[in-house]
Order: structure tokens, then C-alpha cells, then sequence
């Protein structure tokens, strides 16, 4: 597995929103706070085990829809709604992993990490796509280079970062070339369609 995995491209997750991801399996929840930073918990509530992407953000801590605990960046409970004067033992805590953001697009570890994410300099993010079908960027014209797939869709240079998912699916975050143009954007996009029924066509 790769030190670094990308999960979303940067403008998928504004401030005070959280969403589910995975990371070699492991469901992770997603978020940014009120000033603009992006952890990567845990996806589990040390209360009753509900799951934290389905929580909300309220300034720089993220809060349980279950029962309202609240936790903060370091991952420690800070807050227990049902006891206000109570301060929350210091075991309270929900795992933190490695986040990041480089070259507009979100990065996650699991576990330590000693090189930084690809830069992927002189691209713009376009979007991301779920298929629900496994995905060979070399049988679909791509050749990998400064740590993303490189090639065209739609007649546009894009770079293809693949991020795995669980039962033989996967994301694929594309980039376009700094210069594109809308109507390119919106070409490249189409071939992006185009690419996924091909590789769901295929898996079927």
C-alpha cells in the first residue's frame, strides 16, 4: 500500500462539512473545520459506535448526531451534552489519522509517513468518480508518471489518481491540465463517463 492515498480532491469537502471515505478498508470520516483543516478519524463514536461521518462541525471540533459528544482536532472528547460540567476523561478519544492537501487533492495515512504526497503540479481538480468495477489505468491508455496516470480524456491532458475501494470498486480523482479551457473541462468530463461505463462494460 502506498504511504499516501487520495480520498477526495480538495473543493469535495468546504469547511464544516464531514463525509465517509477508505483506506485499505478502514472507514474513515473525513472533515474540515471552520478555519480549514482536514483530519481523518476514525469512523466510529467511543460512545455507542456511531458512525462520525454522519456527524456535524461546529467550528474546529466534530460532533456525534447520535448523542451530541463532541471531539476535538486532537481527537479527545471535549464535550458531553448530558453532563456540561463533567470534563471528559482523557481515554475518550477517537483515533486520528494522517491528512493532508497537495496539488487540490486530499490525502490520507494510516499509518506514519515519511515523503510528502505528489505535488502534481500544473493541473486543476475536475472531479471525482466511483466505479463499481476495478480499474487497469495502462489498459485504459495511461502511463504513470510523477505519481499519478497520465494521459487524455476527451482530448485534454488529465492526470488519474485511483484510490481502492472495498468489493472490487474504486474512486478515480482526475485532474486536467492548468490551461484548459471550460469547454475542455466539460470534454474531459465526458470522458471520464465514457471511461467508467468502459470499465464497468468490462467488469460485467
Amino acid at each position: 500500500m502506498p504511504d499516501w492515498t487520495p480520498v477526495a480532491l480538495l473543493r469535495d469537502l468546504p469547511p464544516l462539512v464531514v463525509m465517509p471515505v477508505t483506506v485499505d478498508g478502514v472507514d474513515l470520516a473525513l472533515w474540515r473545520s471552520a478555519s480549514g483543516r482536514i483530519a481523518a478519524w476514525a469512523d466510529r463514536c467511543p460512545h455507542r459506535g456511531m458512525r462520525l461521518s454522519h456527524g456535524f462541525v461546529r467550528g474546529e471540533a466534530l460532533s456525534c448526531i447520535y448523542h451530541g459528544w463532541s471531539y476535538a482536532q486532537s481527537g479527545q472528547c471535549q464535550r458531553i451534552p448530558a453532563h456540561p460540567d463533567l470534563e471528559p476523561p482523557e481515554a475518550i478519544r477517537v483515533p486520528v489519522h494522517h491528512a493532508t492537501e497537495a496539488g487540490g487533492v486530499i490525502w490520507v495515512a494510516l499509518d506514519t509517513v515519511t515523503t510528502a504526497p505528489p505535488a502534481l503540479a500544473g493541473v486543476q481538480p475536475l472531479r471525482s468518480v466511483t466505479l463499481d468495477a476495478r480499474f487497469d489505468p495502462a489498459s485504459a491508455g495511461l502511463t504513470e508518471s510523477g505519481g499519478a496516470w497520465r494521459g487524455t480524456l476527451g482530448g485534454v491532458a488529465v492526470a488519474v489518481l485511483v484510490q481502492p475501494l472495498p468489493d472490487n470498486r474504486c474512486a478515480l480523482h482526475v485532474l486536467a491540465e492548468s490551461k484548459a479551457s471550460p469547454t475542455d473541462l466539460v470534454a474531459a468530463s465526458r470522458g471520464i463517463e465514457t471511461l467508467r461505463r468502459q470499465a464497468e462494460g468490462v467488469s460485467a
